[in-house]
């Protein structure tokens, strides 16, 4: 078992203040795979104390000392690519070989979007007669999710690192291992003392904490929107910046002469990779009413020819879910679908004949699905597609926008057809003919998807104050 005691705080591997130890359950065999010790408020305390004192000269370092400390990083992160996946195979379930040539370079990537836009950002402007400055904002709360934990986590600390602010990094305690190595990778950096500081734990002790502290000036979460509404809550007295990437429910709409063999396998395989713990995973896909049981054969026969298995294993099957409860929440989702009327074309409750223990789901589709079924209204993170019919392309955005999320929308079909159907859809990322999003391109959504944007240039500018100074001689 992968043992990770200690917080990294101030530049040194610590131990806790009162926290107590916790165990990670490996989704593929329901053991024991990792422990942490869960942090308390004093942790808390101690890491925000470094970052506040690390301010003062960090938030005064060039554009060059951070470029090339985010170099360093990058050199360092690559000799950890095999850690990283092993790590993430055991404790959240994504395949060795998919974790390898995905998973772990999205973390690569959150820096190399990074570095191009300090290299290029403006410090100052002139607005008028006015002085525009943009400034670190201090010391930021960064609370990430399990799903895709590298990319999140890089997604915050490459900004912050490139405006010059200190932090202080929750990860899942679902997924915690990768955020240890990730503290090693900086470490061996040569990143500051208190500028990037590790507190495992769990929501209601630690990232409470981090949301609520007084000396913390931006808190930036990813994860589930019923969390980020905990988050902007305990946030609120203290009037910091709340920063969130929350949940999805993303359309896939599909134009009435799309040619299936051609746009659908790019953009449905956003359900099945990842095991659809994607929050873009474009889940609902919108066909035309007469070409309904055609796409369900074609999406029907993607899903049949997905393996399930062993995520220690590689090749390129897909793995479990991450843990119990999301397990029998999507269990609860399929059987509501079944319940309701959807037709279910592949999959079903259960596990795959193939394994007999852990948290593996069926590749699962439903066709004949409305916009009332709980399974067309629920975020389902899991790899499970549904198949609704539209008349014609007003309903098909009627029906893509009648969600409570507005986190991204993929279209399939002529680019050219798209561009007109792509201003309608109240999402802040649009695909067209692929679902991930786009390198350099700012991530987020509308709605309840969250508030702000990672990633290039509208990352770092959402990491950072702006200040206004007049009066100064020409």
């Amino acid at each position: 078992m992968d043992s990770y005691l200690k917080h990294y705080i101030n530049g040194k591997w610590v131990d806790s203040i009162g926290g107590k130890r916790h165990e990670v359950i490996s989704p593929s065999t329901e053991e024991p795979c990792t422990e942490i010790t869960l942090g308390t408020q004093a942790d808390v305390d101690a890491a925000v104390a470094a970052a506040k004192e690390a301010f003062k000269t960090f938030s005064q370092t060039s554009r060059e000392e951070r470029l090339a400390l985010m170099g360093r990083i990058i050199e360092e992160y690559k000799k950890r690519i095999p850690d990283f996946a092993q790590s993430m195979a055991n404790e959240m379930g994504a395949p060795v070989s998919f974790a390898t040539m995905a998973q772990a370079p999205a973390g690569l990537g959150g820096f190399l979007g990074t570095m191009p836009a300090l290299e290029q950002f403006s410090f100052k402007e002139q607005v008028g007669a006015n002085t525009v400055v943009y400034e670190p904002i201090g010391v930021v709360g960064l609370i990430t999710p399990w799903n895709w934990p590298l990319n999140q986590i890089a997604l915050k600390v490459a900004p912050c690192i490139a405006a010059g602010n200190t932090m202080v990094l929750k990860p899942s305690e679902e997924c915690p291992g990768n955020a240890a190595i990730f503290a090693e990778v900086m470490d061996a950096a040569g990143v500051p003392p208190g500028v990037f500081n590790l507190v495992q734990g769990d929501g209601v002790t630690v990232g409470a904490a981090i949301s609520a502290h007084p000396d913390i000036d931006m808190v930036s979460f990813t994860g589930s929107t019923r969390a980020g509404i905990l988050v902007a809550k305990a946030a609120a007295d203290t009037v910091k910046r709340v920063h969130q990437e929350l949940g999805g429910k993303s359309p896939n709409l599909v134009l009435p002469d799309a040619d299936f063999a051609t746009v659908l396998p790019p953009t449905v395989q956003g359900v099945l990779i990842n095991s659809g713990q994607s929050c873009i995973a474009p889940t609902r896909i919108l066909v035309h009413k007469d070409r309904e049981a055609e796409a369900a054969g074609f999406v029907k026969a993607m899903f049949e020819g997905t393996q399930v298995g062993d995520p220690l294993q590689e090749g390129g099957h897909i793995g479990p879910v991450v843990n119990k409860a999301q397990y029998e929440k999507i269990q609860g989702l399929i059987q509501s679908a079944i319940d309701e009327g959807a037709t279910l074309e592949t999959g079903g409750t259960d596990r795959p004949s193939n394994v007999n223990r852990g948290y593996y789901i069926k590749p699962t589709v439903f066709s004949g699905v409305t916009p009332n079924m709980r399974i067309a209204k629920e975020e389902v993170f899991g790899p499970v597609a549904t198949i609704m019919a539209y008349d014609d392309l007003d309903q098909a955005i009627e029906v893509a926008n009648d969600t409570e999320y507005g986190l991204s929308a993929v279209i399939s079909g002529d680019p050219a057809k798209a561009a007109t159907v792509a201003p309608k859809l109240r999402a802040g990322m649009v695909a067209i003919n692929n679902w991930g999003p786009a390198p350099g391109a700012p991530f987020g959504g509308y709605k309840q998807s969250g508030n702000g944007r990672e990633a290039g240039l509208f990352g770092l500018k959402d990491f950072m104050e702006i200040k206004a100074i007049s009066g100064l001689p020409a």
